[in-house]
């Protein structure tokens, strides 16, 4: 039996993730996958996470000669794919592809779920990630964020702006940006990006906050503007538009899409670690990196003692904005 080693399971247990730590049997690896695998995408298709999953998906594909085959099972904040992956057998063949809200933020933020996610989700690797966007209607008289600041503290009550839903990584990433700019922007949750979008380029809200990918086309194109992304730094894919940070100086404001890997608990380990070598495989293969960079989206694909690191970091990261903020799920 194969036993997770002493730093990581500490890590685990700081995350309340200490179930998932079984051992399993070398073998599992071996012959996994025997069949084809299900990837569930938490969100409607069209959004940055979909995206990434599909090419991966593709790519995974190829790798091992089964189908990995995209199911978007969206509703609940995320919590409905999730728990699709929580009551499926624990053999590696129903991956949840996530951001880190669907482990963290519904805990954090206090959403009432059928399970556990310290316990019944076992994370795998980050495969990747990219900025997010403040992204405005061009109707909207702001050319910078500075000015969409400024309008936003002139009226309080004139600027609204959508997120794929509440408890999105992306609603952290503005409640965010209201408490370093002090204003109080209104959040309005829609269910993916996809419809965020749309009335974005309806102009039936005035503002966004959504992943990269599916936005370049409308902002090279003058039917949506990018203020600022929410990264460290600025992204080939737009090299002309500044970060947050250096927009309103602020050097620790970083939030970005992440692409989370989960498989149920108590999946052997050993068919974790093929599923994360393989997504390493894919994410740093240079067709599909140059198909991710084009879409502003770096490849990561670590190890899970370094997912689960970075997990922790993330949870105390996301608790201080929803002390500060108010954010509730229920």
């Amino acid at each position: 039996m194969r036993s997770i080693s002493l730093h990581l399971r500490r890590a685990l247990a700081v995350l309340g993730l200490a179930g998932i730590a079984a051992a399993a049997p070398l073998h599992a690896a071996e012959t996994w996958p025997d069949r084809p695998v299900r990837l569930i995408v938490p969100y409607p298709a069209g959004g940055g996470v979909d995206f990434a999953a599909r090419l991966i998906a593709s790519d995974l594909s190829k790798q091992t000669g089964q189908n990995f085959i995209v199911e978007n099972r969206t509703g609940a904040a995320g919590t409905i794919g999730a728990q699709a992956v929580v009551q499926s057998t624990a053999d590696g063949n129903t991956v949840l592809f996530a951001s880190p809200a669907e482990v963290l933020v519904s805990r954090i933020a206090g959403q009432k779920t059928s399970y556990d996610a310290g316990k019944d989700l076992q994370p795998v690797t980050l495969a990747g990630e990219t900025p997010l966007a403040v992204v405005v209607n061009p109707a909207v008289p702001a050319r910078t964020l500075a000015e969409l600041v400024a309008l936003a503290r002139k009226d309080p009550s004139a600027i609204s702006y959508g997120t794929p839903g509440t408890g999105s990584t992306m609603q952290f990433a503005g409640e965010a940006l209201n408490l370093a700019a002090g204003i109080k922007m209104l959040h309005v949750p829609y269910r993916g990006a996809a419809p965020a979008i749309a009335d974005l380029l309806g102009n039936q809200i005035p503002v966004a906050i959504v992943g990269v990918p599916p936005l370049v086309a409308h902002h090279k194109s003058g039917k949506l503007r990018i203020l600022a992304v929410t990264g460290s730094q600025r992204i080939a894919a737009l090299p002309d538009v500044p970060t947050v940070a250096q927009e309103l100086g602020v050097a620790d404001y970083r939030y970005t899409n992440r692409f989370g890997v989960y498989v149920p608990g108590n999946t052997p380990a050993a068919v974790g670690d093929r599923l994360a070598a393989l997504i390493h495989a894919s994410v740093h293969r240079d067709a599909i990196k140059a198909q991710l960079a084009e879409q502003g989206v770096e490849p990561i694909g670590n190890t899970t003692p370094e997912f689960v690191r970075f997990l922790a970091g993330e949870k105390a990261r996301y608790e201080t904005v929803q002390r500060k903020s108010g954010i509730q799920m229920d």
